[in-house]
């Protein structure tokens, strides 16, 4: 029996409605986005500044090439207090390489540890931070295709406020934490609330563990407290452990921003896209919209993956070596099992271990040297002889350049000048003169570096404030105890801090 046609004039009416509706809904979230776009920063990049190696473009363009079937951006994070005196730029303290699968979706994630002494893409060779500085985004992209045999020509780039702010606009993060992390963390968190101007309340310490670099407690943090946990550099685990927590900060954003609401995610972008410089236009970024949503982000390591410390000047991280470190590179971000790395990742690997005085003089910790003694600037030419540190060419770069992982003067285990913060007193394996006992005080200039000692009750060079928390001791060059941080007010987790960590 035929349907009578108004019941069915009707259905397709309602149908007709829904799809207007939805139509005026999609023209409504485009104009939303389109509209919110302009507020990146879209500089034009000069793509005759950025190099390739002359191998992985003839294996591109032969479409022989395993990067064909990946897209692969270079993330830099900017501390804006971080100003590299020495080359008039700021450091990139934050590198992270993000390789896209086109087919699966998938994304993998590595972090260039800031103090890898690389090739900056011009045979000066530096820090990898340093390239940023040296020639901003296009010479810290070019750094990394030239060492690593990769062809990254899209960017983004953003300084830790952007962190604080998506991080807070999505309700904060639930993070698993050690003992040593929460002191550090609230200890960083005096700044992170000074620099970026919002509040939070600092984290009451439990009771001192027999292990402090156990994690074992759970605390649910607002965007100072989880940026602080970004820019934690002082535990065993060094800047590897500083870039595993930005990653995993990273992994935890992606996972909670599917499931925001699209009110939320407007309001993320109004905040957040100011504060962001990408090289990526609008139709790009409005192409890649609708696919994120099937995107996660599951594998994430450091570059490089076996290393050892050289003392040439300071503290600096050598690939051993750089050849074969590229091979594990590829293999992990690409699936390429068998990668042959170009003749100028090889010449480069020669070079950085002909710089350091061969493979032999390169040490598994970092050595402890007097304060004071260098610079935080590392930048090795080559003269008539050999490579030479050249840094004093450049000037002196004692400001608030931001001391190395290890310490303020790029050394390991000691303080520095005011550029930076001295992370262990010892060889860097705890962060105590003694991990059981609490003893040892951190010798960091600028940052009061806690010694762990006591309990919550007292103890230390503290003083009292509102929480019990109050003064710590010592003056700029030197850290006092901080014992008990307490749960005072938002000027500061360190209670009234004197002095500032160094650069994240």
């Amino acid at each position: 029996m035929a349907r009578p046609k108004s019941k069915t004039k009707k259905i397709l009416f309602a149908v007709e409605i829904i799809v207007l509706l939805l139509f005026i809904g999609g023209l409504y979230v485009y104009g939303q986005l389109n509209s919110k776009l302009d507020k990146i920063n879209q500089p034009v990049l000069d793509d005759s500044k950025i190099k390739v190696n002359q191998e992985v473009q003839d294996s591109i363009d032969s479409q022989e090439s395993t990067l064909t079937g990946y897209t692969t951006y270079a993330l830099f994070g900017i501390d804006h207090r971080d100003k590299n005196t020495a080359l008039g730029g700021e450091n990139s303290d934050t590198i992270i390489i993000a390789s896209v699968n086109n087919d699966t979706k998938d994304v993998k994630l590595v972090s260039v540890y800031r103090d890898t002494l690389l090739n900056l893409g011009n045979d000066t060779y530096s820090k990898a931070n340093a390239a940023y500085a040296y020639g901003e985004a296009e010479q810290a992209i070019t750094m990394l295709n030239t060492n690593l045999d990769l062809n990254i020509s899209e960017y983004a780039t953003v300084n830790f406020n952007a962190l604080t702010t998506i991080i807070d606009d999505l309700g904060g993060l639930d993070m698993d934490m050690s003992y040593a992390e929460i002191v550090h963390m609230n200890n960083y968190c005096v700044e992170t609330s000074e620099e970026t101007g919002k509040d939070y309340t600092p984290i009451e310490l439990p009771d001192r563990p027999d292990d402090i670099e156990a994690v074992q407690y759970h605390y649910h943090l607002n965007g100072v407290q989880a940026t602080s946990y970004c820019r934690i550099r002082y535990t065993a685990s060094l800047d590897m452990g500083r870039t595993e927590r930005q990653r995993r900060v990273i992994q935890m954003i992606v996972s909670k921003a599917k499931s925001a609401g699209l009110g939320k995610i407007f309001k993320i972008m109004d905040d957040v896209f100011p504060m962001v410089t990408t090289s990526m236009t609008k139709d790009e970024i409005l192409q890649l919209l609708p696919t994120l949503i099937g995107y996660s982000v599951d594998d994430t390591t450091g570059f490089p993956t076996s290393y050892k410390f050289s003392n040439v000047k300071g503290s600096i991280i050598v690939p051993t070596t750089l050849e074969t470190n590229v091979i594990e590179l590829h293999k992990f971000l690409y699936g390429d099992e068998a990668y042959t790395p170009s003749a100028t990742v090889k010449a480069n690997s020669e070079k950085i271990l002909e710089i350091v005085g061969g493979e032999s003089s390169l040490d598994d910790k970092q050595a402890t040297v007097e304060e004071n003694t260098t610079n935080d600037t590392v930048i090795f030419e080559k003269n008539g002889s050999g490579w030479s540190d050249t840094s004093s060419d450049y000037g002196s770069d004692n400001d608030s350049s931001g001391g190395g992982d290890y310490s303020g003067d790029e050394t390991d285990n000691s303080g520095g000048s005011s550029s930076g913060g001295g992370d262990y007193s010892n060889d860097g394996s705890d962060n105590s003169g003694d991990d059981s006992s609490g003893g040892g005080d951190y010798e960091g200039p600028t940052t009061p570096e806690p010694d762990y000692g006591g309990d919550d009750n007292g103890g230390g060079d503290t003083g009292g404030d509102e929480s019990g928390g109050g003064d710590t001791g010592g003056d700029e060059s030197g850290g006092g105890d901080i014992v008990d941080e307490g749960s005072g007010d938002d000027s500061g987790a360190a209670a009234e801090a004197t002095g500032t960590p160094d650069a994240a």
